[in-house]
Formats: structure tokens, C-alpha cells, sequence
């Protein structure tokens, strides 16, 4: 025999013929009550650890900004606010996005330029006579 058909037959543990749906179990009168008074401890559970937690933030707040204080740093939201408004600032009038900047050597005239003379060295002399005028 297993031990859930003694359980069901009554042999066992008490508890398990309560789960497998022997007796009912009485209504608490005081079960509303302590129903609550649970709910109220949990959220006095809450409260008290968001307040830790709160606390906790506003001391590395404090940390963040003597070192930002001691190498000159800025807050990251300030900095990205800074950067939005200079991007602003530049796309003023515009009615289109802002151009992207281009970087230092792309597109200079002098390497263009430097890029011609390269070519009309391999190309024939009456082509060239063609091409520089």
C-alpha cells in the first residue's frame, strides 16, 4: 500500500488527508482581523524598506557629488541636457535634422586635389592636355 491510499484511509499524517480533500477546516471568527493586521504589517514592511533604501540613495547622492565636486565632473543628465541644447542651438532656423559633423581630413579640397594629380599621372598626354583645360 502507498502512502497516499493511507493517508486518504486515514494512516499518516493528519495533514495530508486535509489536502487530498478529507475535512473541511473551521472558519476562524478572528480571521478577518488577523487578515489585516498581516496586511498592515506588510506594509509597514514596505514602508520601512523604501525609507532604507531612500536613505541608502540619498547617501551614494551625497558620495556622487563630492566626486563630482573634487575632479570637476558634471551630472550625466546636465551634461545631455547641455549637449541636446547646443545641437539646438546649431540647428537653429533649420528645417531639417541637424547635419552630422564631418570628421578632420574628410573631404578637404587639398586631398581632393592631391587625388587629380594622381590620376592624370597614368592617363595619356592628349588626355590630360583634354582634362586641364
Amino acid at each position: 500500500m502507498n502512502f497516499v491510499m493511507k493517508a486518504a484511509m486515514g494512516g499518516g499524517p493528519p495533514d495530508v488527508g486535509k489536502m487530498l480533500g478529507g475535512e473541511e477546516k473551521e472558519e476562524d471568527p478572528d480571521a478577518a482581523q488577523k487578515e489585516e493586521e498581516r496586511q498592515e504589517a506588510l506594509r509597514q514592511q514596505e514602508e520601512e524598506r523604501k525609507g532604507k533604501y531612500a536613505k541608502m540613495e540619498a547617501e551614494r547622492e551625497g558620495m556622487r557629488q563630492g566626486i563630482r565636486d573634487k575632479y570637476g565632473l558634471k551630472k550625466r543628465e546636465e551634461a545631455e541636457a547641455e549637449a541636446a541644447a547646443a545641437a539646438e542651438e546649431s540647428a537653429e532656423g533649420s528645417l531639417t535634422r541637424p547635419k552630422k559633423l564631418v570628421p578632420a581630413g574628410c573631404g578637404d579640397e587639398e586631398e581632393e586635389e592631391s587625388i587629380m594629380d594622381t590620376v592624370m599621372k597614368y592617363l595619356p598626354g592628349p588626355l590630360q592636355d583634354m582634362l586641364k583645360k
